[in-house]
């Protein structure tokens, strides 16, 4: 009896000590060796997600994996999202972050040219979770937009280029609320006042930055440049924009010419006094900065390109010097072609 006894213990022992190893195995023990970079999309499921990781990392044991994702539901419970997987992770923890939808989040650029519902919508999509025509179709929404000072006339003034820490599965809203947190926090009360100062207010500003940006990115003689448009302004002239011009050509303008001038639009800073009624792309921080930290140059009241054909601008007071420039400018160009 005391025989049985101790084969019942042994045995009850060597089936505990199995069941804790294979519960050790499964939740503390690293079923992976390298790294692999999920990207969990609606109807996928287990299956997809072990090819993934068999692509890009050595999986220890797949039988338990497939085994740990039975147990945990994997296949019902199951979220789209972008995660990450390395030689620290368990099976279970695996199992559970993708039940979860523990996502690690993704860094989202949002700057360059950004000048068309178009080019947004491409910058976006590959990037996140979302499709280019859906977000184009966002962007004509004037209530979604409403929120955000922004329209489908207006869209720009919705967005605010910098680096996103967003999750892959983010919805257009979800970066609408985060241009807007980067928008409110760049308008400082030092901001503030500093617009104030130039006689614009917040979105005159993103206005006239925007005029700036489609100028030049030459950034030393951004503040110059701003400084002309705005002494302008104060004078009540036109600002005769160039790229308010190509803005009403969908930027499809290789050179604006005098016949592109009769564009009948209130974008056209040609015809109609002031600034245009929206932003004509999404400015950068740094064109922000340079409509509020203007260099008037003393009364500057032109620009345009030097002869140099370097991408700088020369600038000048009167009608006359800027005529010189111009031509200067012209018969540069001339010769190069």
């Amino acid at each position: 009896m005391k025989t049985i006894l101790k084969l019942l213990a042994f045995i009850l022992g060597a089936v505990a000590l199995l069941v804790s190893y294979n519960w050790m195995r499964d939740n503390k023990m690293p079923n992976f060796y390298g790294k692999a970079e999920l990207y969990v999309d609606e109807g996928d499921g287990p299956e997809e997600v072990i090819e993934a990781l068999k692509s890009q990392l050595t999986v220890l044991s797949e039988r338990r994996l497939r085994k740990v994702f039975i147990q945990k539901e994997v296949a019902k419970y199951i979220k789209p999202g972008h995660y990450l997987v390395g030689s620290s992770s368990t099976s279970v923890y695996v199992a559970r972050m993708l039940n979860n939808g523990w996502q690690t989040p993704l860094r989202v650029t949002l700057a360059g040219s950004l000048r068309s519902r178009e080019e947004i919508a491409r910058k976006l999509s590959r990037q996140l979770r979302m499709d280019s025509l859906s977000v184009i179709r966002a962007m004509q929404d004037d209530k979604l937009l409403e929120p955000y000072g922004a329209s489908a006339e207006n869209v720009f003034a919705a967005f605010f280029p910098a680096s996103y820490d967003m999750y892959w599965t983010a919805s257009f809203t979800d970066v609408l609320d985060r241009c807007k947190q980067a928008s409110d926090a760049f308008w400082t009360d030092d901001n503030l006042v500093k617009a104030a100062r130039v006689g614009l207010s917040r979105r005159e500003v993103v206005i006239l930055a925007s005029i700036v940006k489609g100028e030049s990115n030459y950034k030393p003689e951004l503040s110059k440049i701003a400084g002309v448009y705005l002494n302008r302004l104060e004078r009540g002239m036109l600002l005769q924009a160039d790229p308010t011009v190509a803005y009403c050509y969908d930027y499809e303008l290789k050179r604006v010419l005098f016949r592109h001038l009769e564009f009948d639009s209130p974008y056209n800073t040609y015809k109609y006094p002031g600034l245009p009624p929206g932003p004509i792309c999404v400015p950068d921080r740094e064109y922000l900065e340079a409509v509020l930290n203007p260099d008037y140059g003393g009364g500057n009241l032109f620009f345009c390109a030097s002869k140099n054909l370097d991408g700088t601008h020369v600038f000048a007071k009167t009608a006359e010097a800027h005529g010189r420039n111009a031509r200067a400018f012209q018969n540069a160009l001339n010769n190069k072609t």
